[in-house]
């Protein structure tokens, strides 16, 4: 029986080396070539990421035994965790992840734990949603004017140039903007 670990982080500050130094500290003797690190958000689908997919389609096999620190390593959408981990059984693959009190997701206690850690990931992941509207919400209320910057400077550029009787497309040559800047400057006041 051969076991892989898939070790994933999100950004590039971050590193798996935690996540191997875990795994193997639970028992899991992974040798290092079939341990596959990957820095992609977790929100992309697990068969959306490479190396999850080169994993996945061209090196475990029947019997294998596929080892996360955490289910969320997989994933933070219940329905893209779900399907992936029944690619995974019915691919005839062992997966264990080592934060559930049941980690061996291929039994039916392991299956039922999967079910309601993902439905957890998930209300968690629209609760994040929530607060975020919540806080623009609140941000509007308070009068804090959100987006990017109104461009003051580009807007007196290009009525300067209207002033000096340029065309648009004239204008947009001079200053080296897009023709779409200069139109939704044209009218504005100053």
């Amino acid at each position: 029986m051969r076991i892989f670990a898939y070790c994933r982080v999100s950004t590039t500050e971050q590193t798996t080396e935690n996540q191997v130094l875990a795994i193997r500290n639970a028992g899991y003797d992974v040798q290092d070539h079939r341990v596959v690190h990957e820095q992609v958000s977790g929100g992309v689908p697990a068969m959306q990421r490479q190396g999850f997919k080169e994993l996945v389609q061209h090196k475990l096999e029947p019997g294998d035994t596929l080892v996360v620190l955490k289910l969320d390593r997989l994933g933070r959408d219940n329905i893209d965790v779900q399907q992936t981990v029944q690619v995974l059984i019915q691919k005839g693959i062992k997966v264990v992840s080592l934060d559930l009190p049941v980690p061996d997701l291929s039994s039916a206690e392991g299956k039922l734990m999967l079910q309601m850690f993902s439905a957890f990931a998930e209300f968690e992941k629209n609760r994040i949603v929530e607060r975020t509207q919540e806080g623009l919400r609140r941000a509007k209320a308070d009068g804090v004017r959100l987006g990017r910057p109104e461009a003051v400077k580009t807007t007196e550029r290009v009525l300067a140039m209207r002033a000096k009787g340029l065309s648009q497309s004239q204008t947009a040559e001079a200053l080296q903007l897009g023709i779409a800047t200069v139109k939704r400057h044209w009218n504005k006041k100053q």
